[in-house]
């Protein structure tokens, strides 16, 4: 099965760190994912810039409207991914647990399904 761990982070937490703890979480985030490449765990991560960079879209009567980021409205603001192939539930909350991340965000853990399900 897989799974996603979303790194769920406070809005505006990049922003309260020093250039060196940034790059001090962002290399134990790579350490960690190098960690589940080689437990062959890991399909795919990736990093994300902050939401003032995002933009949402959506197409009402046949026409879209997009909305550039920063979102006033979310109190957090999903950081990054990381997608893993696991046996189970339990195992994917244990690899969760591990996250180094886990230490100053959430991680939410979410099944790969279809969105019927």
């Amino acid at each position: 099965m897989s799974y996603m761990l979303l790194i769920v982070e406070p809005l505006g937490q990049r922003a309260t760190r020093t250039e060196a703890e940034g790059h001090a979480a962002f290399d134990a985030m790579v350490a960690f994912g190098e960690r589940l490449k080689a437990r062959g765990l890991l399909m795919a991560s990736e990093s994300l810039r902050s939401q003032d960079a995002a933009a949402r879209v959506q197409v009402r009567n046949g026409k879209p409207t997009v909305v550039d980021g920063p979102f006033a409205e979310v109190k957090e603001m999903i950081g990054g991914f990381f997608l893993l192939a696991c046996k189970t539930r339990e195992e994917a909350l244990a690899v969760a647990a591990e996250c180094p991340a886990a230490a100053w965000c959430t991680v939410e853990v979410r099944e790969v399904a279809p969105c019927f399900v």
